[in-house]
This record gives C-alpha cells, structure tokens and sequence, in this order.
C-alpha cells in the first residue's frame, strides 16, 4: 500500500462517514470517528455486496459502496443502542 493509496482511503473514509451520520440522523462521532465509521463501514459494505454479487470501480463506485456500508453500520448501531 502506498501513502497515495492510504490518504484516498482515508478521505473515502471520511467523506462515506460524514455522509452517512447525515443520513441516519442522530449519530456522528467527529472528524476521526467519521474516518473510522468510513473504513469500517467500507469493509462491510464491499463484503454485502460481495455477498450478492455487486461490485464497485473507481471512486465513485467506492464512494457509493462506502457510504452503503456506513449506512449500514451506523444503523445496526442504533438498534443496538
């Protein structure tokens, strides 16, 4: 993994984060914790769609696969809560 590779992973993260407490209202947990709901968030997403057969290329598909995953996440968070 290059640096180049790891600063576009963080800043997927950050954005698919940040989008995904705008989405599921009530839940953001900051800079770094949107980074790492991201990231998190990212790993399942591509692991569900995965799952069903969906992929994602380029940045935008990623993007989009991130943010679903977040979304995801920060929902089972809730009910858990």
């Amino acid at each position: 993994m290059t640096i180049g590779s790891l600063i576009m992973m963080l800043v997927i993260g950050g954005v698919a984060g940040w989008l995904a407490g705008q989405i599921i209202k009530g839940f953001g947990y900051g800079v770094v914790g949107n980074i790492i709901v991201g990231i998190v968030g990212a790993v399942l997403g591509g692991f569900v769609f995965g799952l069903i057969g969906i992929s994602f290329n380029g940045l935008i598909g990623n993007m989009i696969g991130a943010t679903a995953g977040a979304v995801l996440l920060l929902f089972l968070l809730k009910l858990v809560k």
